[in-house]
């Protein structure tokens, strides 16, 4: 049953947890840990915890050697490849400290759009949770192309909350919340709760995340949250490093409220 508000978060029986690349790769790396810590901790409490994380490209790209984020489509697979790798390796590794077990579901906007498969997607990650494994899942940026990607993970984290049913999203980003303006801009005043039917035309979106790693920002949040809320999950925006709290229940971020059955 979703939940009403941030209070009920740590009785959810179903978590989407969404956490961005520049939150889990070059100098953030060290997130994954207090990260895993409090996914652990909602683990421990009883709820269903699945985790979408971004970061493969980003944290291939050391490994290929380049300074950048690459911009062609070969290389960005590549570097895919190679740090979807790295990334599992350092999830299942913290994870380890509490004897949980990751288990990885690569997936593209075909999967999601096709019967067949998003059926598929939705028994592996029922089963996976039923064995009170942790799915982590991510965009399978080696095989997808730029005609069909979905974009950011944001949406893919939506569409996730949606196929399993999720009590409840949390999107974790750079910032704490969302504001009326970018966060650096005079006057910016932070939203508390976004009603389902705000359409938040006085909002001016500015880009939530490190210029040149991730690819989402406060617009595709927004999006993402509007697209869970319409299928009843509440969203929580907040900050990266304050997911521990997040998924304890404190009054932090922004709240968007779900629509009512």
């Amino acid at each position: 049953m979703a939940t009403s508000s941030r209070s009920e978060i740590p009785a959810a029986h179903r978590i989407v947890v969404k956490v961005g690349s520049s939150s889990v790769s070059g100098p953030n790396v060290g997130q994954i840990g207090p990260l895993v810590d409090a996914l652990a901790a909602a683990h421990g409490r009883g709820s269903e915890v699945i985790l979408v994380s971004s970061g493969a490209i980003a944290t291939g790209i050391p490994y290929l050697n380049l300074d950048s984020r690459p911009t062609d489509l070969a290389t960005q697979q590549a570097a895919a490849a190679v740090g979807q790798n790295v990334l599992i390796f350092r999830y299942q590794e913290s994870l380890d400290r509490y004897r949980i077990v990751a288990g990885q579901i690569l997936l593209t906007a075909g999967d999601m759009q096709n019967p067949t498969h998003r059926s598929n997607a939705q028994r592996a990650l029922e089963r996976l949770l039923g064995l009170r494994i942790l799915p982590i899942v991510n965009e399978n940026d080696t095989v997808a192309t730029q005609e069909i990607r979905f974009g950011d993970n944001d949406h893919l984290a939506a569409l996730v909350s949606v196929l399993v049913h999720a009590d409840v999203l949390v999107l974790l980003s750079d910032i704490d919340a969302l504001y009326t303006h970018p966060p650096g801009d005079p006057g910016a005043r932070k939203i508390e709760t976004v009603a389902f039917d705000d359409d938040l035309s006085g909002v001016t979106f500015g880009d939530i995340g490190a210029a040149g790693v991730g690819t989402g920002g406060a617009s595709t949040k927004v999006a993402a949250a509007k697209l869970a809320a319409a299928a009843g999950i509440p969203v929580l925006l907040a900050a990266t490093g304050s997911v521990s709290e997040a998924l304890s229940g404190a009054e932090l971020g922004t709240w968007f409220e779900a629509a009512q059955s």
